[in-house]
């Protein structure tokens, strides 16, 4: 029986031998007294790689986003975001009823960067919410992976520092726009006050996700993740698979950068579109396409009713590719 190809998402992917193998061998200690050894090594190389002073390992990306904002949102206070941000869609919201947040969205993915000058709000005394932040996502989840041009993000981090504003970066797949533009990683960090880094997508790391910042607002995020439960124990065996992730898996991103293109072609969607990992496929009926897919050996997502999403990933070698292309082809009858 032919495997299944799953393509719902980059966080399916499971720990290769040699990561499980760093895994059983990792030096720990109890993280909640700042005593893993391997966690502080993880925090250190990546607040290093982003320009940052400081880091914090959790479980999500989620929490890290929750804890990011939150360090730059004072109370009574709003952040601006575009309006298919994840964490305007797909956190639950966490920022609403754990981080005290208001959010205001404009238009996106793309930076209007007149539209979101209007929307910022001074500080106008007992009446209006003061804007005190703005939110970005890079690559962009439910725009099918788009990496948001440098440039406009060096406009808008601009904007920010006009009006006083901070920058939060939802970095959840970063990695993906740095391998396919060359932008290095310093530069995407410097452009944010504080920013997350998922590990457990593209990378293929179990678990865990990391907030950059000043050395104040990672000490703070680390109260507010003991605070919201989210402190854990002998946690340098997840931190050794991100470490090995990020010696081993960054590069290869382009593997799936390609495979995706190839998938795009096979469905009549111009690889031009596809910079990264995501292949969006308009349709009459997501939920029977995603059946007809499930049917030829393919899992795909739903990400609307009339949307489906295909998301290459480490798990997804070249064999699955082809195979994939022609389920594709035979049920779209192209």
């Amino acid at each position: 029986m032919a495997r299944v190809i799953d393509l719902r998402s980059d966080t399916v992917t499971r720990p290769s031998d040699p990561m499980r193998a760093v895994m059983a061998r990792a030096d720990v200690g109890d993280d909640v007294y700042g005593e893993d050894p391997t966690v502080a090594a993880l925090e250190e190389r990546v607040a290093q790689t982003f320009g940052h002073e400081a880091a914090l390992f959790v479980v999500t990306g989620s929490l890290a986003n929750l804890l990011a904002v939150r360090s730059v949102l004072p109370a009574g206070t709003e952040v601006l975001c575009d309006s298919q941000a994840h964490i305007a869609r797909a956190e639950l919201g966490a920022h609403a009823v754990l981080g005290g947040a208001t959010m205001r969205t404009w238009a996106g993915p793309a930076i209007d960067l007149d539209a979101v000058e209007q929307m910022v709000a001074p500080d106008l005394g007992p009446f209006m919410v003061r804007t005190a932040a703005l939110s970005v996502e890079n690559t962009h989840n439910f725009s099918g992976g788009t990496v948001l041009p440098h440039a406009d993000l060096r406009a808008l981090r601009s904007l920010a520092d006009r009006h006083g504003l901070a920058v939060h970066l939802d970095g959840a797949r970063i990695w993906n726009a740095h391998v396919a533009t060359g932008t290095p990683l310093a530069d995407y960090g410097a452009l944010a006050d504080v920013a997350m880094v998922s590990l457990s997508k593209g990378l293929g790391a179990p678990v865990g996700s990391v907030l950059v910042g000043s050395a104040d607002a990672v000490a703070e995020a680390r109260i507010w993740r003991k605070r919201l439960g989210g402190g854990w124990r002998q946690a340098g065996m997840l931190a050794a698979a991100g470490l090995y992730a990020l010696d081993h898996n960054v590069d290869r991103l382009a593997d799936d950068h390609w495979h995706a293109r190839q998938l795009a072609d096979a469905a009549g969607v111009d690889p031009e579109t596809v910079p990264t990992n995501m292949v969006v496929l308009p349709t009459k009926d997501a939920a029977d396409l995603v059946q007809r897919l499930r049917e030829s050996g393919v899992l795909a997502g739903a990400v609307g009713p009339r949307a489906v999403r295909l998301v290459t990933h480490l798990g997804v070698d070249d064999d699955d590719t082809q195979r994939a292309c022609k389920a594709l082809a035979a049920v779209l009858g192209r």
